[in-house]
Formats: C-alpha cells, structure tokens, sequence
C-alpha cells in the first residue's frame, strides 16, 4: 500500500493500533451512529480489533480506510476511505469526520485527495460512493466531488435504503 498522502491541510494513512482512542471516539460520534450505524465499538479493545480487522482490506486490495490528520499538528480528525465491497461493482469512497472538524472543507479536502490518489496512484477508472439517504451534507459533498446519483439500493445485510452515487474517474 503506498501511504501515507498528503493534502494542503491534511495527512491521510493507513490506520494503526494506536489509533485506538481515536476510532473509539469516531466510531461513537454522532453523526457516525446516524448515517453509518453502530459497528459495536464499545471499548478501547473493540477499536484495536476493528483497527485489525481492516489490515485484511489493506492486505488483500492495496488501499481501504485511511486516518485523516491535521498537517500542522498531526490531530486525527476523520477517515476517508476506498472499499471494495463484493456488493458493489466499482471501488466505495467514502469518509466521516468528527463534529467538531465538520463545515471546515476538511471532508472535501480528504475526498477529493483520496480521489485522486485512487485515480492516480491506483488506476482506478471509476468510483462508486453510497450515503444514507438522509445525509444531505455527504449527498452534496459528493456532487461537489462531480459524483452522479445513480439509484437508491439496500446492501446485503442492512435494512436501511442508501443512494448510490458514481464518477468516471478519467473524465476529470
């Protein structure tokens, strides 16, 4: 996996066991439990296991969920990922923030790097993106991103409709 990448503002790596703390704190924020749902992260010990978890994307794929930092002082302050999910055809962007870095343009700042770290570096032709349907801030974020609505789906396993978005990548 090539890692880390680097933005105006940002650092974008891979995750780490001493990100611990901060998956915690991501993973119970919010606006993940509304629009991404409980992934059972209760403790500091789920979140080393889910870190472990995503080596396995990393291994298999060369990419998966990045840790998204701030440049000037290394504070992580959101993810942003590229999944291959075996539901969806294209590889999934996707991101999440912590509130207190929402409104800033860090998610837009970390997509569009992760976008064309994708297009670039792993010649990627195009990219799929889903967000609940109720998440108007990550619907408009990806239009900004020149994603395109596609159509509304229920992934394998979930009872909650998504919108699925996609971007030819090369017609940037």
């Amino acid at each position: 996996m090539r890692d880390p990448f680097e933005t105006e503002r940002l650092i974008i790596r891979k995750f780490y066991s001493r990100d611990a703390p901060f998956v915690y704190a991501l993973l119970n924020s919010p606006g993940w439990l509304q629009f991404i749902g409980d992934r059972g992260v209760k403790t500091l010990k789920d979140a080393s296991t889910y870190i472990e978890n995503l080596s396995s994307h990393y291994n298999k794929h060369g990419f998966g969920p990045y840790l998204v930092s701030l440049k000037e002082n290394s504070l992580p302050i959101g993810m942003c990922s590229l999944i291959k999910r075996e539901t969806l055809e294209d590889v999934d962007i996707g991101f999440a923030f912590l509130p207190e870095f929402m409104g800033k343009g860090f998610a837009y700042e970390a997509a569009k790097g992760t976008y064309n770290f994708a297009k670039r570096n792993l010649g990627l032709k195009q990219l799929a993106a889903i967000t609940n349907t109720n998440n108007i801030a990550s619907i408009n974020l990806l239009k900004k991103l020149g994603f395109t609505y596609i159509r509304n789906l229920v992934l394998p396993g979930e009872t909650e409709e998504v919108c699925l978005f996609t971007d030819n990548i090369n017609n940037d």
